[in-house]
């Protein structure tokens, strides 16, 4: 038994949660990972394996039961993506972002909303959480989408970028400023769009380095009407419920490049288990074997403060925005890493196609930047500890 088997045997879940988890492996091992290769190449959207993971049921599980949820742990849930991920990064962020898009809903909707959205959520449908915008990344605050009340309405006009689902989602949870609020950061409201609303329109997709097969959109609203009973807490509540969505959201983004991380990490053991170099095996050599210390010890660290970050929130905790941003900037950093040292074990091999490493390093790129980049999560670790 290596360290890393029984890191994995020790997450403490439920007798249900393990049964599901032993069935999310099955599915990523025997149908998800074997698909991933073409949608890489083709970046067709894996709709086969979105039917595959609803066939599971696992929307339900961070649904609440009583709308037509599982309701099981967050640790689960954060199991299941770096599973996934694992096994294809594009599908494992196209299933996380459901959870990020709609934990809004399930923390701070009203009892109508839920009885709403939540069962269509259960049964599979897809979201998209909806803040970028080309001029406001990072700084939320400086979004420009304005939402203004008209009767029973509310008209939502603006422009948002590098949305997740942004062209399959069935519900759109867009964060913009109410127009009759000065304040930046106390105009900020969140409000729940639906598929097919006029005047949504899809401007762009684009042609990314990694995560290909995961739909990136750019979004133009142009008047659309939306239902004000749709508007989340009320005008100015935004800012508040953007924060709370991020604490829960980045540890799925750590558990997300954990997955990479994870599956570089198998990659790489395996190949320099086999390959051999002046008649040994490369791992026999004394610094392969001083990196692969290094990667191992730095991936089990990490896999343990996601486990600690899981039960927090399973706990009840709140405030765990530090901790969110320590297991987002180091597992990300991490994936970065990992995938480069298993190209770099691979030689020539690790730079062709053929090998799974390739992608595997295109993929992890990415989670050094969204959801907060890296720089930013460091200045926010860094700035609490000023004493006050």
């Amino acid at each position: 038994m290596t360290v890393m088997t029984r890191l994995d045997g020790q997450l403490g879940l439920s007798e249900d949660e393990a049964i599901l988890l032993e069935s999310v492996r099955q599915l990523a091992r025997e149908e998800i990972a074997p698909r991933a290769a073409h949608h890489d190449e083709t970046g067709e959207f894996p709709w086969e394996n979105v039917r595959s993971i609803n066939a599971l049921g696992l929307n339900a599980m961070f649904v609440p039961q009583a709308y037509g949820g599982a309701g099981l742990s967050y640790l689960a849930y954060l199991a299941c993506v770096k599973e996934i991920t694992a096994a294809c990064a594009s599908t494992g962020i196209i299933w996380a972002t459901n959870f990020h898009a709609m934990k809004p809903v399930i923390d701070f909707g009203s009892e109508e909303q839920k009885q709403r959205f939540l069962p269509a959520v259960a049964e599979g449908a897809l979201a998209s959480l909806v803040i970028t915008e080309p001029d406001a990344g990072s700084d939320a605050t400086g979004m420009r989408t304005k939402f203004t009340p008209d009767g029973d309405d509310i008209v939502v006009d603006g422009f948002k970028t590098f949305i997740t689902n942004g062209d399959v989602a069935d519900f759109y949870v867009v964060f913009g400023k109410w127009s009759q609020a000065e304040d930046p950061k106390a105009a900020i409201s969140c409000l729940v769009l639906e598929k097919g609303t006029p005047g949504l329109s899809v401007e762009r997709l684009e042609d990314k380095m990694g995560h290909r097969a995961s739909s990136t959109a750019s979004l133009a609203f142009d008047g659309c009407r939306v239902p004000g009973a749709n508007l989340l807490r009320g005008p100015g509540e935004g800012l508040k419920l953007l924060l709370a969505s991020l604490n829960k959201s980045r540890p799925s983004i750590g558990a997300h490049a954990l997955g990479i991380a994870r599956a570089a990490f198998d990659e790489a053991t395996a190949y320099i288990n086999g390959r051999k170099q002046s008649g040994r095996k490369i791992i026999e050599f004394q610094g392969i074997q001083f990196l692969l210390a290094d990667l191992a010890s730095e991936l089990v660290l990490c896999e343990a403060w996601l486990t600690h970050v899981g039960r927090l929130v399973d706990a009840g905790v709140n405030d765990i925005g530090i901790e969110a941003s320590i297991l987002k900037m180091r597992a990300s950093d991490l994936a970065m890493r990992m995938a480069t040292e298993a190209v770099q074990l691979h030689g020539g091999y690790g730079y062709v196609k053929e090998y799974r490493v390739e992608r595997l390093m295109r993929d992890a790129k990415i989670t050094q930047i969204w959801e907060g980049t890296n720089q930013i999560h460091r200045q926010l670790i860094g700035r609490s500890f000023i004493e006050r």
